[in-house]
């Protein structure tokens, strides 16, 4: 899972764990933690997001891996009574902060843990990864789409091109101009507000390889309250989310990205 500062990753990870029992459009799903870290993000969860906190940044740029922490979650799904077939997902995180992310377009080789990131997420066994974005303001746009080229032409050099799934995400939806664009993501929000950044993935990744997304960890506060459940904050790091309403927590869309990327996605 990877993606620029503030796309909320580490908040992503706090509510899928939190949501150990979530019925999605195609199935329920059991998210097993699988070890400390894991563990204790979901303990964090309930004693930060639950009672109307955030989650700090991730922090500035780190010199080792060894400062990061690394979850591991089980992820079962249970299809429905037309899909009988059951599916098991390990997905393995290190929480990079966005700093590392965004500086794919400036590092160089002597950058150690610029390497240790592209080495882990473009290793031989990894299916695929969830690229978090959530500046959709335009003025993004033209850096996002000069940092995606660079990563094509990185997993090109380490031969993953055509082998290695990519969900591009929309993250924290939920908010109001954006919301009613969940249905079709890559019409409705990439097209609209990172339309360079679209075509640039669009024509460096085969088809079969990419697929947009959008997904709200907060969520909205009700079917027929499309308001955010999500207000906004000054964490230690800058900008940071609380949920609004704890009673009426309900996330969008979290695991159906990470099905498709295990090529278990019934539209696969």
């Amino acid at each position: 899972i990877i993606g620029p500062r503030a796309s909320g990753k580490t908040t992503y990870l706090a509510g899928l764990c939190y949501y150990s029992q979530y019925t999605g459009p195609h199935g329920k799903y059991t998210v097993l933690p699988l070890n400390d870290e894991s563990r204790e993000l979901k303990y964090q969860a309930e004693d930060t997001l639950l009672k109307g906190l955030s989650f700090d940044g991730t922090g500035n740029y780190v010199h080792t891996v060894d400062d990061l922490n690394y979850y591991s979650f089980k992820i079962e799904v249970k299809r429905g009574l037309f899909q009988p077939r059951s599916v098991q997902i390990i997905l393995n995180v290190r929480d990079y902060p966005g700093e590392v992310f965004e500086n794919i377009l400036y590092a160089s080789k002597t950058d150690s843990i610029h390497e240790e990131f592209i080495n882990e997420c473009l290793m031989s066994d990894v299916d695929g990864c969830l690229l978090l974005f959530t500046e959709w303001e335009n003025s993004k746009d033209d850096f996002y789409s000069k940092l995606m080229s660079r990563f094509v032409k990185i997993m090109d050099e380490h031969r993953r091109l055509h082998n290695y799934r990519l969900a591009v995400v929309m993250s924290k939806c939920e908010r109001g101009e954006i919301w009613p664009g969940r249905i079709d993501p890559e019409t409705d929000l990439f097209r609209v507000y990172l339309k360079k950044t679209l075509n640039t993935l669009k024509e460096g990744i085969p088809k079969q390889n990419l697929r947009f997304f959008a997904l709200s960890t907060f969520g909205v506060l009700g079917d027929h309250d499309p308001r955010p459940n999500r207000d906004d904050a000054l964490g230690s790091g800058g900008r940071a989310s609380t949920l609004r309403k704890s009673a009426c927590w309900k996330p969008y869309n979290l695991i159906e990205p990470l099905c498709w990327l295990n090529n278990s996605h019934p539209n696969s």
